[in-house]
C-alpha cells in the first residue's frame, strides 16, 4: 500500500489582506510541514503582497483578479487550478498555532464525510459559532434580538456532526467538491458554506467537526458594521430560505421526527 502523503491545495482569497496571509503563509510553514501544501492566493483588490514566494517550502501560486468577484466564484477557479488530492477553503484571517491537518484528515478516512474542519476559537480563546444548525427565519430573529448566541454544538472529545461548519475554513477530498459542483456561484458572500453543507447532507454526506484541533479566527464580522456588507448578508440569507436545499433538509428533519 502506498503510504505517499496527499497533496493539500489550500486557497485563500485576500481584499487587501497582504499582512495577514503572510502571517498565515509563516503559520502554516512552521506548523504545517508533515502534508506537502500547494497555496493558492487570488487577490481580489489589487494590492501589493508583503512577502517573497520563494521564501517557503511549498508553491505560493498568486493570481490577481481583473476585477473582485464573490467567495463561491473565487475559489471555485481556485480549485480548477489547483492539483491536490484535498482541497482547503481558508480564510486570511485565521491563524494557526499546531499542525492541524492530519486530524481533519483522519475524519475524511470515512468516506461518508464530505467535508471536516477544525474548532474555530477567537483571539480570547473562547470557541465561535463555527458548526451550527441550519438556519430558520425564527432562530435568525432571536440572534437579531440578542438571543441564540453562541455555538450550537459543544466540544467533545469525539467528532461532532453539525449541520454546516463555516467557510472560514473546510477541507474536502477532491473528488467530493468536484462530485458537488463547489460553491453556487449565485451566493456572492455569505451562505454559500450553508448551501454546500446542504447538498452535501442531502447527497448523503456527513459534515464533520473535529475537537483535536484548534484554529484562532481574527473575525472582521463587516456584516455588523458596514451597511453594503448587512445588504449583502441579507439577500444570501433569503435566497438560501427559498432555495431547494433548504426546503429538502427541513422536509428531511421534519419527516424523520414524525417517524
Amino acid at each position: 500500500m502506498s503510504t505517499t502523503l496527499p497533496t493539500i491545495s489550500i486557497s485563500i482569497v485576500s481584499h487587501l489582506q497582504g499582512h495577514l496571509l503572510k502571517a498565515l503563509l509563516d503559520d502554516l510553514k512552521k506548523c504545517c510541514n508533515t502534508y506537502p501544501l500547494e497555496i493558492l492566493i487570488t487577490l481580489n483588490l489589487s494590492e501589493g503582497i508583503p512577502f517573497n514566494a520563494r521564501d517557503y517550502p511549498f508553491p505560493v501560486r498568486v493570481h490577481a483578479n481583473w476585477y473582485s468577484m464573490g467567495f463561491s466564484a473565487n475559489h471555485n477557479k481556485a480549485f480548477k487550478r489547483s492539483s491536490g488530492q484535498l482541497f482547503c477553503v481558508m480564510n486570511p484571517d485565521i491563524r494557526i498555532n499546531e499542525e492541524v491537518f492530519a486530524a481533519l484528515l483522519a475524519c475524511l478516512q470515512d468516506e461518508t464525510v464530505g467535508v471536516a474542519a477544525p474548532i474555530v476559537v477567537g483571539p480570547n480563546g473562547a470557541m465561535e459559532d463555527s458548526a451550527r444548525r441550519f438556519p430558520t427565519p425564527l432562530r435568525i430573529l432571536c440572534k437579531a434580538i440578542g438571543g441564540c448566541r453562541g455555538s450550537n454544538y459543544a466540544a467533545k472529545d469525539e467528532t461532532v456532526f453539525p449541520d454546516w461548519v463555516a467557510g472560514m475554513f473546510m477541507l474536502f477530498r477532491r473528488e467530493v467538491f468536484e462530485k458537488m459542483g463547489g460553491f453556487d456561484e449565485r451566493y456572492f458572500l455569505y451562505y454559500e458554506d450553508v448551501d454546500l453543507c446542504a447538498r452535501l447532507r442531502l447527497r448523503g454526506y456527513k459534515v464533520a467537526l473535529s475537537p483535536a484541533v484548534k484554529v484562532v479566527h481574527y473575525a472582521h464580522r463587516s456584516s455588523h458594521r458596514d451597511l453594503k456588507y448587512f445588504k449583502l448578508h441579507l439577500a444570501s440569507m433569503l435566497r438560501f430560505f427559498i432555495t431547494p436545499p433548504y426546503w429538502k433538509v427541513c422536509w428531511r428533519r421534519l419527516t424523520k421526527r414524525s417517524s
